[in-house]
């Protein structure tokens, strides 16, 4: 038995049991999703990033520069929150910060070269612990996965 996971997982293999709210999407959803998080911050952390810090570097991937307000606004986050992970960023060099040359009360971030090429290496972490969490699916199941995924984010209001 490996006892570095966590054990939500085995909470969320007792379908049937109980309440019936270990059976729902939501429920495994959330458990899934924060066994992968742990996982993927542990992998992400030897950069000192966090995966807070790639929602906000992923925002910004674009190429486009954007408000601290306006990240908070896309983000659904308090600006105090875009703030304080802008102040990392930068301090590992990961974005810039600069005055809005129209506006000079705002802030604008923009990645930096460096900021572009963690965010490559932490999406090459993401897409083999992909790789480690649908080993055991068939081909057919992950494109299904991948599929269902996209949907249910796109019906949440998020992005494919």
């Amino acid at each position: 038995m490996n006892h570095s996971r966590p054990r939500i997982i085995g909470v969320v293999n007792e379908v049937g049991r109980g309440s019936g709210l270990a059976e729902t999407v939501v429920y495994r959803l959330g458990a899934l999703g924060a066994l992968a998080n742990s996982r993927f911050a542990a992998r992400i952390e030897r950069h000192g990033l966090k995966p807070r810090h790639l929602a906000l570097m992923t925002a910004l991937d674009a190429g486009r520069v954007a408000s601290q307000q306006d990240l908070a606004v896309r983000l659904g986050v308090a600006p105090s929150l875009v703030v304080a992970l802008a102040d990392h960023l930068e301090s590992v060099g990961a974005v810039a910060r600069t005055r809005d040359a129209r506006d000079r009360r705002r802030q604008v971030l923009a990645l930096t070269e460096h900021g572009r090429e963690l965010l490559a290496v932490c999406a090459a972490a993401a897409r083999q612990l992909d790789e480690e969490l649908t080993a055991a699916l068939p081909e057919g199941d992950r494109a299904a996965l991948d599929r269902v995924l996209a949907a249910l984010g796109v019906e949440a209001g998020g992005a494919a």
